[in-house]
């Protein structure tokens, strides 16, 4: 009887024991969170089209892969440390046309990476050194990038395709805003040949109906020829309107050079490349094109 009973016991035991394990087991695996889907941007207007897109849906995170200060990708060599950051990414946001000379390496490094191509399908401007990649210049193109990026994004990471869809259709229609707030101001201005600082602007000029007659830098950071000089020196001359355009993120020296000679005015126009990846480069884009517009109104009347 007394054996029995002992027989019992441990039987009881261990299946409390089982069922304990097996409640813990459960506890364990509500825990345990989906991991989330990284997508990496290769600079800062590509951060600040995905960060719209993907503005409030759980589970992304999106990191931008160069440093605030980096400005175009002229050039641009990968660090260890954007290969580390790549490796972890589920998908990477690039401009596309050129600007990122560095893709065969990622492509060869990283083979399961998916890849999002802002300029796809985009008519690209063809210049002296090939395609031009600063497709983002013309609002009319940056739509066109973020219905790309939004597309392939939902490709990628089907569970969120009805967030994305819905945020870009959000983000397009501010652009779409911008874009006829725009037209309404520099479509009539009075000038239309300007001299720009380097090769950035193309777009935004066919955008607006702008003329580039002349750079200061052909080659951003690389001071111009003797020859250069002159030759700008000589298109500033032959202005009605005498100005210049510099960029926020090169040294403005050739261009003060050429407005001792000629008596230019210089104003700045930003091609939105350089600031900080947080929530609040949400509009970094509407409103650097805006403050651009107003240079514009000032600099051609």
């Amino acid at each position: 009887m007394h054996s029995t009973t002992k027989i019992l016991s441990l039987l009881l035991l261990v299946l409390s024991v089982a069922l304990v394990g097996c409640g813990g087991a459960d506890k364990g695996a509500e825990k345990k969170s989906a991991e989330p889907f990284r997508i990496v941007t290769s600079f800062y207007p590509m951060y600040v089209a995905t960060i719209n897109i993907t503005d409030g849906v759980d589970g992304v995170e999106v990191y931008n892969m160069t440093k605030p200060q980096t400005g175009c990708l002229h050039d641009y060599q990968l660090m260890t440390e954007d290969m580390k950051t790549l490796e972890k990414a589920d998908a990477f946001v690039i401009n596309g046309a050129g600007m990122e000379d560095f893709m065969d390496k990622v492509t060869e490094q990283q083979k399961k990476l998916k890849v999002i191509d802002a300029s796809r399908g985009i008519e690209l401007i063809h210049d002296d050194e090939g395609d031009n990649p600063h497709v983002w210049l013309s609002v009319t193109d940056e739509i066109a990038q973020v219905r790309n990026i939004a597309d392939q994004l939902k490709e990628a990471d089907p569970a969120h395709a009805d967030k994305y869809e819905k945020n870009a259709a959000a983000y397009i229609e501010k652009l779409t805003a911008l874009k006829n707030e725009m037209h309404a101001a520099l479509d009539n201005v009075p000038h239309k040949d300007i001299v720009t600082f380097h090769e950035a602007f193309p777009y935004f000029a066919k955008e607006f109906n702008l003329n580039i007659i002349g750079v200061v830098e052909r080659e951003p950071g690389t001071e111009p020829t003797p020859t250069e000089l002159q030759e700008t020196i000589e298109q500033v001359n032959a202005l009605p309107t005498k100005v210049l355009f510099t960029e926020p993120q090169y040294s403005p020296a050739a261009a003060e050079t050429i407005a001792r000679e000629t008596g230019a005015k210089i104003y700045t126009l930003d091609p939105v490349v350089t600031g900080e990846a947080t929530s609040a480069a949400k509009d970094a884009y509407i409103d650097t094109m805006k403050k651009n517009m107003k240079v514009l109104q000032e600099a051609l009347q």
